[in-house]
């Protein structure tokens, strides 16, 4: 797993995080590991499926319509790239 290291952290800071790992009941290493994921993951990851099924229903499209897409769909194969 990887580790960071925090140079030049304020007192303040530092006894601010001892205090709020306390009183979570955690460490202050794990304190600082809770914050840095909360900051940079989504509350909710976004599932690609998920958002075009809502897409989907929002614009009110039936089976019937994505069946009527599919047989439209042009199934040839690309033609390879060429490097000339």
């Amino acid at each position: 797993m990887p580790t960071i290291t925090v140079r030049n952290l304020p007192e303040a800071v530092h006894r601010a995080l001892r205090l709020r790992a306390a009183s979570h009941g955690r460490s202050t290493e794990a304190e600082v590991r809770t914050i840095l994921e909360a900051s940079v993951r989504p509350e909710q990851r976004v599932l690609m499926g998920a958002a075009l099924a809502d897409l989907g229903r929002r614009a009110g499209l039936t089976n019937a319509d994505v069946e009527a897409i599919a047989k439209m769909r042009d199934t040839t194969a690309a033609a390879p790239l060429r490097f000339e």
